[in-house]
C-alpha cells in the first residue's frame, strides 16, 4: 500500500548498498572502521590450528589430517551488535561457511544464532540460517514475515534466484552485505538483495549478539575473508553486557485547541518524552510544539519513531507533508498516532494512515463518545508487556476503518462498547447504521492496535487521550509507551517500560491554558491516588 513499493525500496536499497561494497578497508567511507588489519587476528578468537591470516586475508581451513569435528568459528571480540551494518569480501574452496550475527557462544568457539549462508557448490549462498536454533529462516529471493508464533509468512520477492546466483563469482572474491535494524534483517551479495526477514518471534529472535565467522565440518575446506567493515547504527555493547540500543524518538505536538486540561498536545508529548527517557536512558527525544517542524523533513531524520498528538480531520498537520512522510515511513520509521491526531479525512489521508498505522477514524464510520473502557485482558504482544486491566473515562473513538481482513494489525487495547454511547442521532461523528449494527452484534472495538508495514516498519493508533489527566494512570501511559518504544523497533522489557506515579504538580506543567479559576486541584490528586491502589 506505500507510495514507493517494497521492490522498489529492496531495489533501492540493493542499489544502495552495492555502491559501496566494494570499497576496501583503506578507504573505508564515514563510520564505518575496519574490523580486520589485514595483517594479524588481532581482536578475533578462534582455534589456531584452524584460522591463521594468508595473503592479506583470514583464512579457516580444515584438511584430512586437521579436521573439526563439529562447527567451528572465528569470533570478533571487539563487543556486541545491535543494529549494524557490515561490508565484507569471502571466498570459498569446498564446503560451506558463513557469516554470524547477534549470535550467542554457547561453548568454546562454539556459536548460534543468524547466519548468513555461502557455500563452494552455490546452493545456499544468500540463505538466513539459524545456527542451532530455527533452521532456515529464508531462502534466497525471499521476503519473509516470521510472526510471533514462529509462522513463515511469505511477503514478496528480492532477487530472483537465477540473478543471485549469476552474480556469485565461483573461486574469486564475492561481496557480502549484512544490515540489521530492530527485527528487519537484510543481505546482500554482489549488490543483489537476497533476503529480507522481519523477525516478529519475540521470544527467539536476537536483538543484539556476537558476530562470527563459520568453518563448518565436514571435507577439507578452505574459506577466506577480508576487508572486513562494520558501522554501528546504534552504540556497541560491551561483552558480555547488557543489550543497548539508543533510540531516537520524536514527537509532534499539535496547536492548542481545546481548554484546560484536555488536548494538551504540548504538556502530553513533553511528559511522555520525559518519561521515556526516564524509563529507558538509552532513548532520546526531541518535542516539537505547534506542528510541523519548522526545519521540516530534515528534522525527523534519523528517527526511529515520530509521534503525533494533534487535532485531526482537515486539519490534521501530516496531511500537507504525506510525501515526505512516505519518505521516512519507507525507510521503516515508526508512526504513533494519539486521539484526535488518528482522524483524516477519507482518501488520500487515509489511505495513508490506513498504510502507515494500519488504521483510521473515518467521518460517517467511526464514533467519537465519552466512555468507561474496560480492558480485561490484552493479547501476547509486546506493546501488552507488563500492562495490568484497567478501566478509565476517555473519549474513546471506536468503530475506526482497519485495513481489510486486519491485515498486518492486531488489536492491543479492545472492548465492547454500552449502548448508551450510540444515543446521540446520527452524524459524521456521532452514530452511523454500521457502527449500531456492530455493536448489535457484540463485536469488541479495537482502541489501540498495533500494525505491521510493508518494509518492516510499524505504527500504532490510540483513541484514548483527551482527557490530559488519564496521563497519570500507570497503565493508560505504560502502554503507549511500550507502543512508541515497539514502534521504534525497540526492544520492549519483559515487564513493560517501567513507570511511576505522577504528580498532579507534573500533570499540570506545560499546559496550554492558564490554570482556571476554581480549579480542583485535590480533586485530581484523589483520581490519582485511586488509581495506584487500583493497581
Amino acid at each position: 500500500m506505500s507510495r514507493l513499493s517494497t521492490t522498489a525500496w529492496t531495489l533501492a536499497l540493493a542499489a544502495m548498498l552495492a555502491a559501496g561494497a566494494g570499497a576496501s578497508a583503506a578507504a573505508a567511507e564515514a563510520d564505518f572502521r575496519p574490523l580486520f588489519d589485514g595483517k594479524s587476528l588481532d581482536g578475533w578468537d578462534g582455534n589456531p590450528k584452524l584460522w591463521r591470516v594468508e595473503d592479506g586475508a583470514i583464512t579457516g581451513q580444515t584438511t584430512a589430517e586437521n579436521p573439526t569435528q563439529g562447527n567451528t568459528f572465528l569470533i570478533w571480540r571487539g563487543g556486541e551488535v545491535g543494529d549494524f551494518e557490515l561490508r565484507l569480501k569471502f571466498r570459498i574452496d569446498g564446503g560451506n561457511s558463513g557469516i554470524q550475527y547477534r549470535s550467542q557462544e554457547v561453548d568454546r568457539w562454539v556459536i548460534s544464532g543468524y547466519q548468513a549462508d555461502f557455500d563452494a557448490a552455490n546452493q545456499w549462498s544468500g540463505t538466513l540460517y539459524e545456527e542451532r536454533g530455527r533452521g532456515i529462516l529464508a531462502r534466497r529471493g525471499q521476503k519473509v514475515v516470521i510472526d510471533e508464533q514462529g509462522q513463515k509468512q511469505a511477503a514478496g520477492p528480492t532477487t530472483p534466484e537465477s540473478e543471485i546466483v549469476a552474480a556469485m563469482q565461483r573461486d574469486d572474491w564475492n561481496d557480502y552485505t549484512i544490515t540489521a535494524r530492530g527485527n528487519h534483517l537484510v543481505q546482500v551479495i554482489n549488490g543483489k538483495v537476497t533476503v529480507d526477514v522481519v523477525d516478529n518471534q519475540a521470544a527467539k529472535r536476537a536483538m543484539s549478539g556476537l558476530l562470527a565467522l563459520q568453518l563448518h565440518a565436514g571435507p577439507p575446506m578452505k574459506v577466506q575473508f577480508k576487508d572486513i567493515q562494520l558501522k554501528q547504527l546504534s552504540a556497541p555493547v560491551a561483552e558480555g553486557g547488557a543489550a543497548s540500543a539508543p533510540k531516537k524518538v520524536v514527537f509532534i505536538a499539535g496547536r492548542p485547541s481545546h481548554g484546560y486540561g484536555a488536548h494538551e498536545h504540548h504538556a502530553g508529548c513533553l511528559l511522555l518524552a520525559r518519561c521515556l527517557e526516564e524509563a529507558l536512558p538509552g532513548y532520546k527525544t526531541e518535542v516539537f510544539q505547534n506542528g510541523w517542524p519548522q526545519a521540516g523533513q530534515a528534522a525527523l531524520e534519523g528517527a526511529d519513531a515520530i509521534v503525533v498528538y494533534c487535532d485531526g480531520g482537515g486539519g490534521h498537520l501530516l496531511l500537507p507533508h504525506v510525501e515526505e512522510m512516505y519518505q521516512l515511513m519507507n525507510r521503516g520509521t515508526g508512526l504513533v498516532c494519539l486521539h484526535y491526531g488518528v482522524e483524516v479525512p477519507k482518501g488520500r489521508g487515509g489511505d495513508a494512515l490506513l498504510d502507515w498505522i494500519g488504521g483510521y477514524f473515518e467521518a460517517d464510520w467511526s464514533v467519537n463518545p465519552h466512555w468507561t473502557a474496560t480492558f480485561k485482558t490484552l493479547p501476547d504482544h509486546p506493546v501488552g508487556r507488563g500492562v495490568k486491566p484497567f478501566s478509565i473515562l476517555d473519549e474513546w473513538y471506536y468503530h475506526l476503518r482497519f485495513r481489510p481482513e486486519m491485515q498486518g494489525v492486531t488489536g492491543i487495547l479492545s472492548d465492547l462498547p454500552p449502548q448508551q454511547t450510540l444515543s446521540r442521532p446520527d452524524g459524521p461523528h456521532s452514530g452511523n447504521p454500521q457502527v449500531r449494527a456492530a455493536v448489535a452484534r457484540g463485536e469488541a472495538q479495537h482502541l489501540g492496535w498495533a500494525a505491521e508495514r510493508e518494509g518492516g516498519g510499524r505504527g500504532f493508533g490510540f483513541t484514548g487521550g483527551h482527557f490530559h489527566w488519564n496521563w497519570g494512570h500507570n497503565q493508560f501511559r505504560k502502554a503507549v509507551l511500550n507502543a512508541i518504544v515497539w514502534a521504534a523497533h525497540g526492544e520492549v522489557p519483559a515487564g513493560g517500560v517501567p513507570v511511576r506515579d505522577l504528580t498532579v504538580e507534573e500533570l499540570m506543567a506545560n499546559q496550554d491554558e492558564p490554570v482556571p479559576n476554581g480549579f480542583d486541584k485535590a480533586k485530581i490528586a484523589a483520581m490519582l491516588a485511586e488509581w495506584n491502589r487500583a493497581e
